[in-house]
């Protein structure tokens, strides 16, 4: 992979490589957002188009895995990366190719192994969450699932936070350097767990009384990555991704008549 020299470009960049919502709150266009908002330079790879607004998911097309190939490769032989998210991929087609390129980059890689949406609408293939487990996440340096999806990946249900350590042993063992439980669905105290295998950190934030949060997943793994990009490491990126993301939940709208987005510019809005 061809990169700039730290003193040919002016910011971090960092790469998303994940799906299309045409509402604008999550996806390719909060992951954009996030990047932008952190001080990185933000690029994308669309692997699938969604019709989406505030009331749900109404359909989603894949794109072709040549054209998912072609995108990563015209980015990466060029521009290159700092750092890679991916978000919704689809299908096994997607995530088979994807993982195939990430397997031959330096970059750290921060995967959202994306399954639903925040309605419940269904973003992956059945047939995709074992090469999700077997190739996509043995190519994470971070792999940030929410309880739903470690269910997906494990079978191991988390009903409180004393499962959490159990949930991230088992998705350990599929091969990522990392792992971040999300458990923000979770009753009490909103709490994530990072494990690498040996060393654990809580992370906590208050509860905000706020339901306009779509986006939260992708906003969270695409903050991670901007600040791997920016030369943090996995623990201080995940501390300052949490920060940003629980103040981008406090300042969430109302857009349309179901769930707003969360404020992906509220740190710039608190400046002005």
């Amino acid at each position: 992979m061809t990169q700039n020299s730290p003193a040919d470009k002016a910011l971090p960049l960092v790469l998303t490589v994940a799906g299309s919502d045409s509402g604008g709150g999550a996806g390719i266009q909060a992951d954009l957002k996030t990047m932008f908002a952190l001080g990185t330079h933000g690029m994308s790879v669309i692997a699938a188009v969604t019709a989406q607004n505030s009331l749900g998911v109404q359909g989603y097309w894949e794109l072709p895995p040549e054209a998912v190939r072609a995108q990563l490769d015209s980015v990466l032989s060029d521009i290159g990366a700092d750092a890679i998210k991916t978000g919704m991929l689809a299908s096994s087609a997607l995530v088979e190719t994807v993982a195939e390129v990430l397997a031959g980059v330096d970059a750290p890689v921060v995967v959202d192994p994306v399954g639903v949406s925040k309605h419940g609408d269904a973003l992956l293939a059945p047939d995709a969450v074992e090469a999700v487990r077997s190739a996509l996440l043995p190519a994470a340096t971070v792999v940030t699932p929410n309880l739903w999806e470690v269910e997906q990946l494990t079978g191991v249900k988390v009903v409180d936070e004393s499962g959490m350590r159990e949930a991230a042993e088992a998705v350990k063992a599929l091969g990522p350097r990392w792992v971040l439980i999300k458990g923000g669905h979770l009753p009490g105290e909103p709490a994530d767990l990072l494990f690498d295998g040996e060393r654990e950190y809580r992370f906590t934030a208050p509860r905000h009384d706020n339901r306009h949060t779509h986006g939260t997943g992708c906003t969270l793994a695409s903050a991670i990555a901007s600040y791997l990009a920016r030369g943090e490491d996995v623990h201080d990126a995940v501390a300052k991704a949490k920060e940003y993301v629980t103040g981008a939940i406090a300042a969430g709208f109302p857009l349309g008549a179901g769930i707003g987005p969360v404020d992906h510019g509220w740190r710039l809005r608190e400046s002005s």
